[in-house]
């Protein structure tokens, strides 16, 4: 019944003093401002101001509607500047759906300057959307998704971001720690740990142990990256990780990475988005950011 243009008219008249000028405040002409407010006071069934003189008087009903123009006014005038600001990108939220564990404190040196970047966008990392993240994404439930096993659809666009290589990590006095690479055979006597996922999701497994039809002869699943180098490092058996990831704990480690086979595997990490969100300026930020990271 009420609605913005009352607050408005009913707030300029109180400011203004008369109908004159608080059309002119307005941009309506005064018979324009008139005509609004006697057809809300027929939905009323009461008047909201009376005249005296040339001077008006609001009603016991038009004061509280002053009152509430007051309140209400500044409410719709901040919900749409947010509005602009996500219109424009400089608002919002931005979720990260992750299918790679060790990508995990890549991802951190990321979103500590681009929170800096970008204030007004809150940032969500969702680990549960580990290695099944492409319905997520689909769905909206995640609105970036970071895999080095990109599926191709028409609605999604996915972005290479870096470069890295897989490779073997082993304690640094281990007997495979001195060859230039190693051979599928020769995990056959190794105890292999891996992130808790199924093994034709995993490099070691879909690139390099099942076309030699060998496997380890164990594996062990651990979720903590730094745990599973801890194991190694006590010599408990071997995994494979991201190069990149492996020379920041040699300081600190007496592990050691190793080529997996003469020319090594090589991959890609992706970032996913959906197409409709091509034009989004703190998505597109949020990237920038990544490659340069």
């Amino acid at each position: 019944m009420i609605e913005r243009i009352h607050l408005e008219i009913i707030q300029q008249v109180h400011k203004k003093g008369s109908l004159t000028a608080a059309a002119e405040s307005l941009c309506l002409t005064q018979s324009a401002l008139s005509h609004t407010i006697k057809k809300l006071e027929r939905k009323l069934g009461a008047n909201v101001w009376e005249k005296e003189g040339r001077n008006l008087r609001f009603t016991q009903i038009g004061d509280f509607i002053l009152k509430e123009a007051s309140r209400l006014l500044p409410q719709l005038e901040r919900a749409e500047d947010i509005i602009d600001q996500f219109v424009a990108g400089g608002k919002g939220s931005l979720s990260i759906g992750m299918e790679c564990y060790p990508c995990y404190q890549w991802l951190l040196r990321v979103v500590e300057p681009y929170l800096d970047e970008w204030p007004n966008i809150d940032v969500d990392v969702k680990q549960r959307f580990q290695f099944g993240g492409m319905s997520a994404l689909i769905n909206h439930e995640i609105d970036i998704l970071i895999t080095p096993d990109p599926l191709e659809r028409k609605d999604i666009l996915f972005t290479p971001v870096f470069d890295y290589e897989q490779v073997l990590i082993v304690t640094d006095d281990h007997v495979l720690s001195e060859k230039p690479f190693v051979e599928p055979a020769d995990l056959s006597n190794e105890t292999l740990y891996t992130y808790p996922v199924d093994a034709e999701r995993l490099d070691i497994y879909t690139d390099f142990l099942v076309p030699a039809n060998c496997a380890p002869q164990a594996r062990k699943t651990i979720e903590a990256t730094e745990i599973m180098l801890q194991l190694v490092a006590a010599g408990r058996g071997v995994s494979t990780l991201p190069k990149w990831l492996v020379n920041e704990y040699m300081s600190s480690l007496a592990i050691k990475p190793v080529k997996l086979g003469e020319h090594g595997i090589h991959k890609s990490i992706y970032f996913g988005i959906r197409c409709s969100d091509i034009g989004n300026a703190y998505i597109k930020g949020f990237l920038e950011l990544a490659k340069s990271t």
